[in-house]
């Protein structure tokens, strides 16, 4: 018994927590294993519409275990708005969702951080979410962090305090001048306030080993699927660096997220869509800036579930998917989004890259931005509303084409096709 990985292959928003949704029937237990609440999986039924950032995409199923793995970074206050408002939809959490004492805290003054850091790189913004994931990861690394199992010490609040002095020491190294700022549209003091009395919450929890607690899952004969945050070309090592997330968005981040043996990985699900998209700066050989890139965006609702920030559209790159594939092991592929490319008359798909005049099929070690050129070729789009398809054989012959297009040439089969947001538009390959 494994424990399978679903992760996402582009620059993120792929749709993973619609498909970690479908697939939870089939599991025992879902694992986040890295990221924080930068992330924003959407999942939509019955009518409701729900955005995840820290809790697992499990937990819309009753029996379902759902681990915040020590991978994961936590903010309290966003964490228990997360729970307030699945409760208030009637979604059961506090009994099935499980903290690793070894996941670190986001303190409000990571945010400061963040903000301030930001704020002095004028055009060469990396695109943050302002969620204090980049501090919160380099003081994890540089061993100053304050970890979840922490805050039951008596010496909590002393450790606290340092660790926030030495980050106000920092935003003032930048010039940054933190009493207007607001976060969340609270000024700092009022939000760290809200931050202590989440804590409160948090602490009521169900905290684990977690190190321990999955591999007696698996020990036990569970299912289990790990669901990953971001996308695998934000990865800190592999991705667009420095556009890049502080995490390992890819298959290593699995291991090292939720402390289980490569050994034990089983299926490696795939996430793509069948388009790109990407938010914040960075490179995006594909991008859009006419027409089809806006209807990409209007039509498949582009913004960012975190940020609300419009993202930028493309048409789909083998090189990057073949990449992603190849740095995961990936064993199955699920393209989302089918429906957003209903009505194009023709499709085009990035197959190589030129660059001062020369041609090749692979991410270069540095792809600044504007300067790697696409070479595209043409595929006939399906020109009909897909959104009510459930069987294979419902698929328009153009799309199956398309697939197939894709199929050959990452050499990857796709076994899941998305057809719209809900968790019923979906057709098994």
């Amino acid at each position: 018994m494994g424990v399978d990985v679903l992760l996402g292959l582009q620059w993120g928003d792929e749709g993973k927590g619609k498909v970690v949704d479908v697939l939870t029937p089939a599991y025992d237990v879902v694992a986040r294993f890295q990221g924080g609440p930068n992330a924003g999986h959407t999942i939509e039924f019955e009518g409701k519409k729900f955005v995840l950032h820290t809790i697992p995409s499990g937990i819309f199923n009753p029996d379902c275990i759902n681990l915040i793995g020590n991978g994961v970074i936590i903010d309290p206050s966003i964490l228990l708005k997360e729970i307030k408002t699945l409760e208030a939809s009637g979604v059961s959490v506090v009994k099935n969702l499980y903290v690793s004492r070894k996941a670190h805290l986001i303190l409000p003054s990571h945010r400061l951080i963040d903000a301030a850091s930001e704020s002095s790189k004028g055009l060469q913004k990396i695109g943050s979410t302002l969620k204090g994931i980049g501090p919160t990861y380099t003081d994890k690394t540089a061993r100053n962090g304050l970890r979840v199992g922490d805050v039951f010490g008596s010496d909590f609040l002393e450790k606290y305090n340092a660790l926030k002095n030495k980050h106000l020491q920092l935003v003032s190294q930048f010039g940054f001048d933190y009493s207007e700022h607001l976060i969340d549209g609270l000024r700092f003091e009022s939000y760290e306030q809200l931050w202590f009395d989440s804590l409160e919450l948090l602490k009521k929890l169900n905290h684990v080993d977690s190190e321990y607690f999955i591999n007696d899952l698996l020990q036990s004969g569970k299912n289990i699927l790990a669901e990953g945050a971001q996308g695998s070309l934000l990865d800190v090592d592999f991705g667009s660096y420095p556009y890049v997330t502080s995490s390992n968005t890819t298959i290593a981040g699995v291991c090292s997220g939720l402390g289980i043996a490569p050994g034990k990985i089983g299926k490696v699900y795939g996430i793509f869509k069948a388009y790109c998209t990407r938010v914040g700066s960075g490179p995006f050989p594909t991008e859009l800036h006419d027409a089809d890139g806006a209807n990409m965006r209007e039509i498949g609702h582009e913004f960012g579930s975190t940020t609300g920030r419009p993202r930028r559209c493309g048409w789909l790159d083998i090189p990057a998917l073949q990449y992603a594939i190849m740095l995961n092991g990936v064993t199955d592929l699920i393209m989302m989004k089918a429906d957003v490319l209903d009505g194009f008359q023709k499709i085009r798909v990035a197959l190589a890259y030129e660059f001062e005049g020369k041609q090749f099929n692979y991410l270069p070690f540095d792809s600044t931005e504007g300067k790697l050129l696409p070479v595209y070729t043409d595929i006939e789009g399906w020109k009909c509303n897909v959104t009510e398809l459930k069987e294979k054989d419902g698929l328009p012959s153009e799309l199956e084409k398309y697939i197939q297009f894709i199929e050959k040439e990452v050499k990857t089969p796709v076994t899941i096709v998305s057809t719209g947001p809900d968790r019923t538009q979906i057709v098994y390959r």
